[in-house]
C-alpha cells in the first residue's frame, strides 16, 4: 500500500526527532497498548523499540474511519530486526500521536508481515 498524505505526517509526527516518544503531549500511548507490550508472547516489548520500528516503518493497512482519528498499521523492524506491528492515530489539531497498540505480528497471520493470510 502506497501510504497517502496523511499516513506520511502520521509516521514524520513520530519520528520527527530523537525525543518524539519520550515526550508525553507529543506521543501518548494507551492502557491497551502498555498492556499488550508487556504481556506480548513472542517477548516483552520496549518503548525504544517501538521508536526504532516507527523510524524504520512503512503504513501497511489505513483505517480512515477509526474514531475518534483516523488510525493506521505501521509495520517496523527494531535494531536487532525484531517485525512490530504499531496501530496509531495522530490527532493532528494538538499534534498527539496515540500509540493505540503495539505487537509482534504471528507469522502464521501475516504474508511478510504486511498482508493478513486468506
Amino acid at each position: 500500500m502506497r501510504p497517502n498524505k496523511r499516513s506520511y505526517k502520521l509516521i514524520n509526527a513520530l519520528a520527527r526527532d530523537n525525543t518524539k516518544m519520550l515526550r508525553p503531549r507529543v506521543c501518548s500511548d494507551t492502557r491497551h497498548a502498555r498492556l499488550e507490550m508487556k504481556g506480548e508472547r513472542f517477548g516483552h516489548i520496549l518503548e525504544k523499540e517501538v521508536y526504532e520500528a516507527v523510524c524504520s516503518g512503512e503504513v501497511v493497512e489505513e483505517y480512515p474511519k477509526d474514531a475518534p482519528y483516523p488510525s493506521a498499521l505501521i509495520l517496523g523492524r527494531t535494531q536487532i530486526n525484531r517485525p512490530l506491528h504499531i496501530v496509531c492515530a495522530y490527532n493532528q489539531e494538538e499534534d498527539l500521536v496515540i500509540i493505540v497498540t503495539v505487537y509482534h505480528p504471528d507469522p502464521n497471520l501475516w504474508v511478510d508481515y504486511r498482508r493478513r493470510k486468506e
